[in-house]
């Protein structure tokens, strides 16, 4: 009989002892599904936060800032500086030769939460007359689009949610000013966490006389490097450019690195705690068996059999307990909203998003649980003496 046939025979032998010892073995399935639930439900909010910056990115879409500003709401550009902007070179036209872009102003407000009338923050987008050409993700889903000039609001699918005030037909004091909401949208991206107006006529309410950003389509993707050059070097401006996906990894950055730090610390704690539980579970096992052991190693089992039969029923539970928790984890919160501040301190609402990446991250976690948890047990029960079994007679 060969190692793998004396592996399987002891592992059956193991398998039809689990009925004695159900509880204990449901302690190293639980332990590590809680592991496994609690690492992958931190992951998932990374992975619905990149989610929501990144889903609508365009590769030809890019973000001017003023040089070294932080984010939007720490940058100025003059409207001169806009116009020159939109005017460079590589900018894409519509049929009538306009740019498709937009000179957005941003400003901070708070209003009350649903949940508890506490106040919180929330951003008012002020996009340019051509932002819908610029946007077309942005789909008016109740309502209309608002009108230029006029204190008109449409609210995000997601602020609509999380703030009070806000359904199409309210007529919100924002600014000292009296605005009405005309519409909602979704746009499957962060704008749905925040208010859409005219930017001309935000900033009249506002008394602003500056921008924060501006986007720009450009002709192609290839043609980043030259409308780069073009504003810093051709038109001496003092202003950063980004591509969509740079723009929004560089805002969500700090925020995934937090949470990936908090999963990997809070579940390595867990894991610690329950790898402890397996190995005490699995020696317990090797001890109530040591005479099956050892008179299995007499009769001419090699110890290769024993750590291949112990570590494979400890792998399989930490499998089964891995599964468990990636499945409960996948029914509790992928798609649950979760809200968040934002870079500018604003209300930021995402999406947790339990992927299929995060499932095999938890699933490699609960096999290294269960491979660390049943390695010594295993080389314990290689290493039984046959004396054991005889001394038992």
């Amino acid at each position: 009989m060969d190692v793998l046939e004396q592996a399987v025979f002891v592992l059956r032998m193991n398998v039809r002892a689990l009925r004695q010892r159900i509880g204990t073995s449901l302690v190293i399935v639980i332990g590590i599904a809680g592991v496994v639930a609690v690492m992958i439900s931190v992951l998932a909010m990374a992975a619905g936060l990149v989610k929501t910056l990144h889903s609508s990115a365009r590769e030809d879409r890019v973000v001017v800032l003023r040089n070294g500003a932080s984010d939007e709401t720490s940058s100025m550009l003059s409207r001169g500086s806009a116009t020159t902007v939109m005017d460079a070179a590589g900018v894409k036209r519509d049929s009538a030769g306009e740019p498709i872009a937009s000179a957005e102003a941003i400003v901070v407000v708070s209003l009350a939460m649903k949940k508890d009338d506490a106040n919180a923050q929330i951003n008012i987008r002020g996009l340019g007359p051509y932002a819908e050409a610029l946007r077309p993700e942005v789909r008016i889903t109740d309502g209309r689009m608002f009108r230029p000039g006029l204190n008109e609001l449409i609210v995000g699918k997601m602020a609509a949610v999380l703030f009070k005030g806000l359904d199409v037909g309210d007529q919100p004091m924002i600014g000292g000013r009296q605005w009405t909401v005309v519409g909602t949208f979704s746009s499957d991206s962060a704008h749905d966490s925040t208010l859409l107006t005219d930017a001309e006529t935000l900033m009249g309410a506002f008394s602003k006389n500056e921008y924060q950003s501006v986007t720009v389509q450009l002709e192609s993707p290839s043609e980043l490097a030259a409308f780069r050059d073009a504003l810093r070097v051709g038109a001496s401006l003092p202003v950063d450019v980004f591509s969509e996906q740079e723009f929004f990894t560089r805002q969500s950055k700090t925020l995934r690195v937090v949470l990936k730090v908090i999963a990997y610390v809070v579940g390595g704690i867990m894991a610690f705690g329950a790898i402890f539980a397996a190995l005490n579970i699995m020696y317990s096992a090797v001890s109530a068996r040591a005479v099956e052991i050892a008179t299995l190693r007499g009769i001419g089992y090699g110890p290769d059999a024993m750590v291949i039969a112990v570590l494979v029923e400890t792998l399989t539970l930490a499998l089964i307990g891995g599964a468990v928790g990636a499945l409960l984890s996948w029914l509790v919160f992928n798609g649950q909203s979760l809200s968040t501040m934002s870079g500018s301190g604003a209300q930021l609402v995402f999406e947790l998003a339990v992927t299929p990446t995060i499932v095999v991250i938890g699933i490699v976690w609960a096999c290294a649980i269960g491979l660390l948890g049943g390695l010594l047990p295993a080389l314990q029960a290689a290493r039984l003496p046959v004396v054991v079994a005889i001394r038992s007679i």
